[in-house]
This record gives C-alpha cells, structure tokens and sequence, in this order.
C-alpha cells in the first residue's frame, strides 16, 4: 500500500500551528514537514486546516436513527450506518456510542429494556465485518433511577470492550431537572405529555429512585470495574455529587450542572465535559450552567457533540475564538477525550500516531470538512 502525504496544509499540533505536510504510512502518521511545497503525488491541501479527527464520548445520535419519530422503530443495522455515515460526516473518526440500560418496567418507551443488548451485538457484528468507516467502541449509560439495570448490566461481558459506564440519575427534583419547572418544559415541548401525567410520572420515578437508586450505583460501580469501562459521572450539580463521583473513580464528569461542581471537579482532578450545542447556543437547554462560562472559568476540558455531531468541530472553532488559541480547543475534541478514554494513539498529530485525520476549511463560524482519514485510508 503506497504512502499517502496531505501537503501544504495548516496542521493543528499539539501547542502550535505551522504551514506543512504529513506523510501517512501503514495506518499511522510517518513524517511531518515544514513548508508548503507540494510533492509529487501528494494531495495539495491548500492551506486548509488539518487536524486529528475528533473523538466523540457521548452522543444520543443513534438512538435518533433508532427510533426516527416517536414509536417509529428503524432497522438496527440501517440506523448504524446511518449513524456512522453522519458521524464521519462531521470529521468525528473515533465514537463511543452511548446505548442507555436501566429502564422503568412500568413505562412503555420505544427505546429501553433490552435494546442496549441488541444494538450493541449489531455495532460489533459491524465492527468486525469491516463495515463502518469509523472507529466505534460502546459506553453503557446506567440510569440508576431504574428497576432493571442490574439485570440489563449483567447481559454484558469484559468481551464486548465496554470503552465507557457512565452514572445518570435523572430522578426528578435534582441534578439535570433539579428545577421541576424545567421537567415540566422539558416534558411537554419535547415530548408532548400533560401535567396530570407527568405528575404522575415524576411520583413512580421518585419512588423507584428510593427503592433502587443506592443499590443500582454500586452494582453499576463494580459492573465498571468487571467489564474494565471508564467511569463517568453524569449532571454533577453540589460539591458532594463530586465527591461521590471521586470515590465512585470516575475519570471524567458529563455536564456537570454548575460551576460549583465544575470547580470541584477541578480541584479532584476529574476532567469536565461540556456540550457543543450549548456552547453554540449560548447557554443549557435544560436550564443549567452554559459552557461558554465553564470555558471562561477554566473548568472545561472536554467538548462533546451530545445530540448535534457536527456541532463537535463548530464548538472547537468557536472555542479557539474565545480562548485565542485553535491547539488549545482541539484538544477539547481530540487528545482530552482520547486521553480521557484511554486511547494514547490517537486524538494528536505527531510521528507515530494513528492516522485519524480530517481536513477543514473555516466558513465564517462554522468549519466544513473536506477529508476524513481513518487509520491513513481516505473514508470521506
């Protein structure tokens, strides 16, 4: 297989932006020079930005290809691909497809119970066909507010590479809608469920929280270490949620809710997570700390996409913006995550590294991807 060389590009390194080219060999990247000569053979980059693909933690993007409105299920190896094709797309070449377990047996979604199971059987049987054009691994999201997650976390194995576990809790009154009015909002304009019901959803969920929720954080905890997962803490809001989390081991925090628990984060060495579509918007969906602040105050590290994949590369270029620095912002999208998740050979540029690449031309606000690399091989 011949070498491929991206030249006359603009490359994101590691702390500095210079005028060069890669040479990609055998999946990784062999060399990189200076200049913006154009050999013979290479692909003239025209001065583009070219930087590590970016590396995705958390999304709710294929449960959209899922279930594509509600009660409307999609074929499972369709909404993959689907799924896949969008996320290389949007130059995201490494994801950890967040497949929910822990359901309400009482509650009839489209999407619970055992389909955690079976999407992932599907993802791997993909994985190993060779079918996808990205790097896909799994994260378990443990809703802990739930009378099935122990049966649900005790269908998986340390044989299906479990990347990530992450704790949610979305009992009512706290943490992400710790403001009920929020729920409520939530609930009726996303959803479209009326107050008598949801009354009497927020008193079942509040129920089964008291009956199972300790319980279900120490069998997810140890499921964590069984299965070798990353550990996650989801919607931190208090100083303590922290400190449950540090003990618990979690290496990164998703959406922590406030600056206090962002700043305790800090102080544990626990990485912050923010959303992307927050970041654009200019504040929380749900009501809760925007990231432009946590960015302004020091306390974010990790950017994901969450439920828009291609706000992932616009809130990395949003953020060189604000912090006046493009190395420092990509790094929110591709070595912190990759760091976070224990991936050491990727989410940078340097000899040595996997080839995950992408190619991107800045329009205004936003950035358009002109290339994706995957392990040296052109896939977009």
């Amino acid at each position: 297989m011949s070498d491929t060389i991206l030249a006359n590009a603009t490359l994101v390194l590691p702390g500095e932006v210079l005028r060069g080219s890669l040479r990609l060999s055998g999946g990784c990247i062999a060399a990189i020079d200076t200049g913006g000569q154009v050999p013979a053979g290479a692909l003239d980059c025209d001065g583009d930005l070219v930087m590590p693909g970016l590396v995705e933690l958390h999304t709710d993007n294929l449960e959209r290809h899922l279930e594509p409105r509600p009660g409307v299920r999609w074929p499972r190896t369709n909404a993959i691909m689907a799924h896949d094709a969008e996320l290389c797309s949007a130059g995201i070449t490494t994801v950890f497809d967040a497949l929910r377990i822990g359901s309400i047996a009482s509650k009839s979604d489209v999407i619970h119970g055992e389909y955690a199971r079976a999407v992932a059987d599907e993802i791997l049987a993909l994985r190993r066909q060779g079918a996808l054009r990205i790097s896909h691994f799994l994260h378990l999201r443990a809703e802990i507010c739930s009378e099935t997650l122990m049966v649900e976390l005790s269908r998986f194995g340390p044989r299906d590479g479990i990347g990530i576990l992450s704790l949610m809790d979305h009992t009512p009154g706290q943490r992400q809608f710790r403001d009920l009015r929020q729920l409520e909002r939530y609930y009726r304009d996303e959803n479209g469920v009326d107050r008598a019901l949801l009354e009497r959803q927020i008193a079942e969920r509040r129920e089964v929280s008291t009956r199972y929720a300790t319980l279900n954080e120490r069998a997810a905890v140890d499921a964590a270490r069984r299965l070798g997962a990353v550990l996650a803490s989801h919607d931190d809001t208090t100083a303590g949620h922290v400190a449950v989390s540090a003990l618990n081991g979690a290496r990164f925090a998703e959406f922590p809710t406030t600056i206090e628990a962002a700043r305790a984060c800090r102080d544990r060495g626990i990485r912050v997570m923010s959303g992307a579509p927050n970041l654009i918007r200019g504040g929380s969906h749900s009501g809760n700390v925007a990231a432009k602040d946590l960015a302004l105050g020091g306390f974010l590290d990790i950017l994901s996409s969450d439920y828009v994949p291609s706000s992932l590369l616009s809130g990395a270029l949003d953020l060189a913006d604000l912090w006046g620095s493009l190395p420092r912002a990509v790094a929110t999208v591709t070595a912190h995550p990759a760091d976070a998740a224990g991936l050491a050979d990727r989410g940078r540029i340097g000899p040595g590294a996997r080839a995950d690449l992408i190619r991107v031309t800045r329009i205004r606000d936003a950035g358009t991807v002109r290339g994706v690399w995957v392990s040296g091989q052109r896939v977009g």
